[in-house]
């Protein structure tokens, strides 16, 4: 198993947290120096906030831990590719780079609709796409079909 498997299956674990509270299961690890300084997953409906999402929580986290909002030499691992919001917070945070479980074809801003990272801002953010792919639909599928399914009953 690779490093960007290991902190990515530590990323799906925070999904599944996510899952458990009924929220869109997301999951983020912020990493320095090949250790995890943060978590996070999704928390929108829990905490009623549009802003409550897995990546701004481990930037949040990763930021108090660290004492400083750059997050300069860090890595996040997401489950799912991040929303403009989010691509927009990962940048202005200075994280080094990205790896991405899966993308997402309605509201992902690194690729999918559009891609932040790609954009002349004062920081570059590196990304890396598909690690646990599978693993990482997988969980988001299974929830929607779920959701579906309390739906129709």
């Amino acid at each position: 198993m690779t490093n960007q498997e290991k902190f990515m299956k530590q990323a799906l674990k925070e999904a599944e947290k996510a899952c458990q509270k009924e929220e869109i299961p997301v999951g983020a690890v912020i990493v320095k120096d090949g250790k995890i300084i943060a978590k996070g997953h999704n928390l929108k409906e829990t905490s009623n906030m549009a802003t409550g999402h897995a990546e701004i929580s481990a930037i949040n986290k990763a930021s108090k831990k660290l004492k400083s909002w750059r997050l300069s030499g860090c890595e996040m691992y997401i489950t799912l590719e991040p929303c403009a919001m989010c691509a927009g917070a990962i940048i202005q945070s200075r994280i080094k780079k990205v790896y991405i479980g899966t993308m997402d074809e309605k509201t992902g801003a690194c690729g999918s609709v559009l891609n932040l990272l790609e954009y002349k801002f004062n920081h570059r953010v590196e990304a890396e796409y598909g690690i646990l792919q599978k693993e990482c639909e997988y969980i988001l599928k299974e929830f929607f079909r779920n959701l579906r399914e309390k739906e129709y009953k």
